[in-house]
This record gives structure tokens, sequence and C-alpha cells, in this order.
């Protein structure tokens, strides 16, 4: 009996936000709804050019983000590229990764620079094509249903590369710092793993084996060079897990009387960001009849050792409480169905190929009732009926 979606990657020519993207194109993300998405950054002047091509005779996708000439390459601060993020029409997951990911960059940057956070300026990485790769690596993910992400260790490669503060060893600090405490592989030639795509793994992914699989799909999302000694690809592998209808996972739980809900929203959305499956808030009533909350965390056993440090460094309680619990999943896959009001993916939960539940995403039939002024309920409704009128 399968369950959950799981996507393994394997750096085997390192990995940058460029690779990370095509690799998920290849793999049948529609290119046209990531561009459609990125458009709402407010970036001028770009577009994808997507081919096919071959490193050391393995096929996959190669994407180039073209920049007009015309576009001045700007140093961005963090908070503007954040503000453009938030600002944006991405999905409220794809805008949390994103954000986690610029965020990640800007600590080391910081940190090898010795200067405040907020006066850190991007050079490579607030390019808009860093910003289209990293934003549009989020997206895809969300269009593919947000699998659990595990990588392989990276190759770091060696020898020197050129960046607007001069000539750095390669792999260059940040992508050190970024990458610390992760498993790492320090062999290839040249600038394997960027900074861009170190964040990536970092934010995105957990390093490991992945977990027995019925595979379904391949992508290779292939490098700009050659190497000599290994092909340029990253190999990204999508499947469902095969250990059993149940899979073992853990909850968490702090009950918190000083917490602001500013400061519970903020906790639950880093929470989903960094390795949680789900998350949520309770109001319960203490002793004293304190008012307060209960957050509850659900989260794999691989995860939940990096979960409970960031409850206890973010949130004000003094321990965490954790239970094993199981649970039975369903396949998930989104279908695309077209309504009077434009197109609206619905997520369907199957058993054993019999689907179960369909549900239209929230965030498509939101877009679709703004832009047209119809009732959510009724874009909703449509939804549904015209996913029930599919043969």
């Amino acid at each position: 009996m399968s369950g959950s979606s799981v996507l393994y990657l394997e750096p085997v020519g390192g990995i940058a936000g460029d690779m990370f993207l095509a690799a998920m194109l290849d793999l049948g993300v529609d290119s046209k709804v990531v561009e459609s998405g990125l458009r709402t950054l407010g970036l001028d002047g770009w577009g994808f050019e997507v081919t096919r091509a071959v490193r050391q005779a393995i096929s996959g996708v190669h994407l180039n983000v073209e920049v007009s000439s015309e576009v001045p390459h700007v140093h961005r601060g963090l908070g503007e590229i954040l503000g453009r993020i938030e600002a944006s029409a991405l999905p409220p997951r794809a805008k949390a990764q994103a954000r986690a990911v610029f965020e990640v960059i800007g600590r080391a940057e910081a940190k090898i620079h010795d200067v405040p956070l907020e006066s850190v300026r991007f050079h490579e990485v607030g390019a808009v094509d860093s910003i289209v790769d990293v934003c549009g690596a989020a997206l895809a993910l969300d269009l593919l249903g947000q699998p659990e992400v595990v990588s392989a260790p990276p190759p770091l490669g060696s020898g020197m590369v050129d960046t607007m503060h001069g000539r750095f060893p390669v792999p260059v600090p940040a992508t050190l710092e970024i990458l610390r405490d992760l498993p790492v592989r320090f062999e290839g030639q040249g600038e394997l793993t960027t900074p861009t795509g170190a964040a990536l793994l970092r934010v995105l992914t957990r390093p490991g084996l992945p977990p027995a699989l019925r595979l379904q799909r391949v992508g290779y999302g292939l490098g700009r060079r050659e190497l000599p000694d290994r092909p340029n690809v990253l190999r990204a592998t999508l499947g469902t897990r095969t250990d059993g209808a149940t899979e073992d996972v853990w909850e968490l739980a702090v009950t918190l009387d000083d917490a602001t809900p500013q400061l519970l929203g903020y906790l639950v959305e880093q929470l989903l960001v960094h390795g949680a499956l789900d998350a949520w808030v309770a109001p319960v009533t203490l002793k004293k009849s304190r008012p307060g909350h209960v957050l509850s965390v659900l989260v794999a056993g691989v995860e939940r050792e990096q979960v409970v440090r960031r409850l206890l460094t973010e949130s004000p309680t003094l321990g965490v409480r954790a239970w094993p619990v199981h649970r039975t999943v369903l396949d998930r896959a989104h279908v695309q169905v077209e309504t009077p009001h434009g197109p609206v993916r619905v997520k369907v939960g199957s058993l054993d190929g019999e689907a179960l539940n369909a549900a239209p995403e929230f965030e498509d039939v939101r877009a679709r009732a703004e832009a047209t002024g119809v009732p959510f309920k009724q874009v909703w409704a449509e939804a549904l009926a015209a996913y029930s009128r599919r043969p």
C-alpha cells in the first residue's frame, strides 16, 4: 500500500538554483505556470529559455533565465527581496520557503562580512535570475504537492571563482557557512555547489537516504558546463513510500501562557517551513484560570530533534512534550480543471488507485474569486463540479 510522496535529490554534479528548477521541469512541472506565478514578483526584463540537452550521455532539461541587457544589475537588500516575495501572488507555503532561503543566505553573508543583517547587499544572489531561480524552486515544489524532500550530500568542488568581492576559493565562504552541520563531499573541479544551491538544500530538504519508494518519475536538471569527472546533473527522483500503510510520526506540544498572537502565527509558519508536517494552535485554560495556548506540531521522526530545538529556541516554553503517533496517508496529486473563471487545481487523495477525496486548492480559488468578483463559494463549487465531470 502506498504512502506519501518523496522527492530524492542526488547532486551528482552539484546544485545551483537553475539546476534545481530545471530538474523540477523535467519531472513535469509546467514552466508556463511557474513563469506566470513569478511574473507577480514585479521583476522586469526576464524570460525562460527551456531546452533539452545532454551532459555525458544523460539527457535532461537546461534552464536559462534570460535577462535583458537593458535591465541594470541592482544590488538588492534583503528587505527589498522579502518585500517583493510577500507582495507576490505565490502560494503561502512557497512564499515562506522562498523567504527562508534568502534569510539563510543573508545571515551567512552577514556573518562572513561581519556586518548587520539589514546592511547586507545581495550581489549575484540579488540579481533577477537568482530571485527567479529561488522563487521558482519554491513554487515548483508547491506544484508537485509539497513532497518530502531528501538529499544526498552535495559535492562542493575546488579551485577559485570570480565574485563581486574578488577571487574566492571554492567552495566560497557563504556556501560553507550555509551548509554548516550538514553532510557534504569535498570533491570535484570548479564551483559545483553555489550559495543559492546550498540554501535550497538547507531550507527545502533533509539529508539522508530515502525510504523504500515506488518510483514514479525521474528528472535531470543540467548545469551549464561539461565536467571532466562526472555528469553535470542534478537528479530528482519522485516516488511514494512503500513501507506500509502507516507512517511513524511524532506529535510535539508546548503550552504557552505568555505568547502573543503575532509570535504564535510566526511560530506556526516557521515550523512548517523547517520540517513540520503540520502545526496548529488551540486555546486552553491553565491553572489559576489563566488563558493560554497549546501549540502542537506533527513531525517525521528524522526531523524531530530539529523541530524540538526550534520550539525551545523560538518560543518562551521551558519544555516540549512528545509522543509517537501513527497516521494513514492517501496518495496525493493535483488535477487542473477549467472553470468559467479560469483554471483551478484540485488536490486528489487516492488509496490503491481509487480517488477518495478531492478539494480545490484554496489559493487558486481565492485568486479566481478576487480576479472576477465572483463569490469564493461559487468558484469552489464550480471547480468541484468540473472535477466530477471529468471522464
